[in-house]
């Protein structure tokens, strides 16, 4: 069922994506349509609004075999960063809301993390592996620095000596240096900052809420400093867009003293390629089907292949091309591609919560 409805003309100020495309399990479907009527006035500026989620776990678990871990945690569900390239824009569908606006004004905050994790480490059958922190929205985006959901959620990794690994564009893991450089001295965590460009105003167009390429590079600085290991990662590069930043940022990232890099390329899952058509037609006419045309030539010719193995690195010519760059920049400055593998023989399990059973103790 289709419902057409009109839509303001100009794309939404601080926003990544100006586009809300239909969520895909929805049955009923919207189609924006410009009746020429709007003046630039009626455009109002899209509110962040967060709502509390009752989780039921907090750990989730994945098999795939190219990727370094095979679980996580999400405090949150989208992300007000807004990154126009998010691969995990696609999840919003699962709470009926969109990929696009909706992704990165609708949030949902998970405030009984903390609580989950320790029952869920607490279980006699629990394994201890390293968790991944980030992996689908930025742990530290700006509704963290109220919630404080990351920082609870270290906290427990912290007091049972759990490894933790972290990826985030926010120089706002600092404030948790007190907790993650005494857990860097055991080897028990590290750090992922990714670094899309250098340049602040392609960062702005690209990452409109997630801080700037500075404070970024001056986090990675702070946190080497009080030990932490950091990785930078050029992620991700988007051919005729911040290709040619490849050797600039890996040298940046060397110049803060990382020993770890790692890249990967723009993945198109879903309504994202919606999403990022769009955001090239709005900023770069001039580039938009040449970056689809090489996109789709690192996929097989399709905008987006899922194979394990394939989706991060893409194969073919340009994507080869890629893959060289990288060992060469990261030869010339004597860094690695990869990441610190971190202890899991310290752990300690939480006591079990038995209030009955404890008063046999």
């Amino acid at each position: 069922m289709a419902i057409t409805l009109h839509v303001p003309k100009s794309p939404k100020s601080g926003r990544g994506a100006s586009i809300n495309p239909h969520p895909r399990f929805e049955r009923e479907e919207t189609v924006a349509f410009d009746d020429g009527w709007d003046l630039e006035t009626d455009a109002a500026r899209p509110r962040t609004t967060v709502t509390e989620e009752k989780a039921k776990t907090i750990i989730t678990r994945n098999a795939s075999p190219d990727i370094g871990f095979d679980r996580s945690i999400n405090a949150y569900r989208g992300c007000e960063h807004g990154c126009v390239y998010c691969f995990a824009r696609p999840t919003h569908a699962y709470m009926g809301l969109s990929p696009g606006l909706d992704f990165e004004t609708r949030l949902f905050a998970k405030p009984d993390a903390a609580a989950l994790l320790r029952e869920e480490l607490a279980a006699p059958s629990y394994r201890c592996r390293s968790i991944a922190i980030g992996t689908n929205t930025d742990p530290y985006q700006p509704v963290e620095r109220e919630r404080r959901i990351t920082r609870s959620i270290l906290e427990v990794l912290a007091a049972t000596r759990h490894p933790v690994g972290i990826v985030t564009k926010s120089d706002l893991v600092l404030r948790d240096l007190d907790i993650l450089a005494p857990m860097a001295r055991d080897g028990l965590t590290k750090v992922g900052i990714s670094v899309t460009t250098l340049n602040p105003l392609l960062a702005r167009t690209m990452e409109p809420r997630a801080p700037t390429p500075k404070k970024r590079l001056d986090a990675v600085a702070r946190l080497q400093e009080a030990g932490v290991p950091v990785s930078v990662l050029v992620a991700p590069i988007v051919p005729s867009i911040n290709d040619h930043e490849i050797e600039a940022i890996v040298a940046a990232a060397a110049e803060r003293g990382v020993e770890t890099v790692n890249y990967v390329l723009l993945r198109l899952p879903h309504e994202v390629k919606d999403i990022v058509r769009d955001w090239l037609a709005r900023h770069f006419p001039d580039r938009a089907r040449r970056v689809m045309t090489v996109m789709q030539a690192m996929r097989g010719g399709k905008d987006y292949d899922a194979t394990w193995g394939v989706r991060q690195r893409g194969e073919g010519p340009f994507a080869k091309l890629i893959a060289e760059r990288m060992e060469l920049a990261v030869k010339r400055h004597d860094l690695k591609i990869g990441s610190t593998r971190l202890r899991t023989d310290l752990f300690t399990p939480p006591r079990r919560q038995r209030p009955q059973l404890d008063l046999f103790d």
